[in-house]
């Protein structure tokens, strides 16, 4: 079943700078897929037409039958999806618990199922009680991802979005997070999206990966298949991640 649909995205700023080229792409329900390139080659850009925050130039993007286009649809469209943002955009003002809280505020809990709530998806992701009271900036960078994903978890999304959920960690704390995102998409069996440059992350968590490359897509398919998939900027693409090939030509 497709659950995301780009019917040739374009995305042109200013009438003239040609951000996303005609970008055409099916997702599966429940499907783990990445966006993978470069810095600057439109991945956000998409991210953000997919949720509706910037318009889409022509084309459409259409979620189980609503397009972003459809503004009486508006408000169901954007309840489907959930995003862990690169840095975490917790509210330094608020606890932990607090951050979650507050996401659930929005679409009308009432405090006690907001608490309640709020501490189930904490413990989910492995945070221990005593940090609920605790600050972002009282926390490691590893706890505030694991508090960001359980406030999106707590939207109860269909479509969760990741945007680029291993930058700023360390090789160690990227790894833990990358299991702990492999293990919610599994026990949740939600769509995910993952936007991100490197190839270990896609490694780990993709049923399939999209190549983003100034603005059009190079190549869709499994990740054990870019090596050899006859794309030339794939494969060049793929050896520099893996450091086979000199990065100065």
């Amino acid at each position: 079943m497709i659950k995301v649909d780009f019917k040739n995205v374009t995305k042109t700023f200013e009438g003239r700078i040609e951000v996303l080229k005609g970008i055409c792409l099916q997702l599966h329900n429940g499907e783990s897929h990445i966006i993978l390139g470069q810095s600057g080659c439109g991945k956000s850009v998409l991210m953000k037409c997919l949720l509706g925050i910037i318009p889409i130039t022509s084309g459409d993007i259409v979620v189980d039958g609503i397009s972003v286009l459809d503004k009486k649809q508006r408000r169901q469209y954007m309840r489907k999806f959930s995003v862990l943002f690169q840095g975490g955009a917790l509210f330094d003002s608020m606890t932990v618990l607090e951050n979650v809280e507050f996401a659930l505020n929005q679409i009308n809990h009432d405090a006690k199922t907001c608490r309640s709530i709020a501490e189930e998806k904490l413990i989910a992701v492995g945070l221990d009680q005593n940090i609920f009271t605790r600050y972002p900036a009282e926390i490691s960078g590893g706890m505030q991802k694991r508090a960001a994903l359980a406030r999106a978890l707590a939207m109860a999304p269909e479509v969760i979005i990741f945007d680029e959920p291993t930058s700023g960690l360390d090789p160690i704390t990227g790894g833990v997070v990358c299991n702990l995102l492999k293990d919610t998409i599994a026990g949740t069996g939600i769509t995910a999206i993952t936007i991100t440059h490197d190839l270990k992350v896609a490694e780990f968590l993709a049923d399939r990966v999209s190549v983003l490359n100034k603005g059009h897509i190079e190549w869709t398919g499994k990740e054990s298949e870019m090596s050899r998939c006859g794309n030339e900027f794939v494969e060049r693409f793929f050896r520099a991640s893996k450091g086979i090939i000199n990065h100065r030509k």
